[in-house]
């Protein structure tokens, strides 16, 4: 079985959004999970679009993705990429499709210049062995913070 990896085209949203709710139910959250189509088109296709996303093929069947958009490090002063989700059907893990989605992005690095591929993994995930097979290092001494809904509404009135 051999895959092909390219940039995510319009005609794949709908099956990417499928995958990312497929992605929601892996991780225990699908009534966190509110994607819609035209959201995901939008953010990908739109007027001035800041995400970007990769797709692996199949047999012509897309077996997974990677959403992902830049951030910017001010210590090395140079972007780096921040990979938002990477999954892969279930039947199709263990074939080298995460690894080949991940060597893009860091070959998306190397030769735009970026100094850091970056992503978040839940500590229960059994992919945070592979992470680590690959060179990736945790960064335990960070934690991670987050306003959402009410309480940023409530920052934001402050503002």
């Amino acid at each position: 079985m051999e895959s092909h990896i390219r940039r995510v085209r319009e005609s794949d949203v709908d099956t990417v959004v499928k995958l990312v709710h497929d992605l929601a139910e892996y991780e225990k959250a699908p009534h966190e999970c509110h994607l819609t189509p035209q959201q995901l088109r939008a953010a990908l296709f739109g007027e001035n679009p800041a995400l970007y996303g990769h797709v692996a093929e199949v047999d012509g069947t897309i077996a997974g993705f990677t959403l992902w958009f830049l951030n910017f490090s001010t210590w090395r002063g140079v972007h780096g990429i921040y990979l938002e989700d990477l999954y892969v059907r279930p039947e199709m893990r263990g074939s080298g499709i995460g690894k080949a989605l991940l060597a893009t992005l860091a070959r998306e690095c190397v030769d735009r210049g970026y100094a850091r591929l970056e992503w978040w993994v839940l500590n229960w995930n059994p992919a945070v062995e592979f992470y680590k097979s690959l060179g990736a290092e945790a960064m335990d001494e960070w934690t991670v913070y987050r306003l959402t809904d009410d309480k940023l509404a409530a920052l934001a009135a402050e503002g």
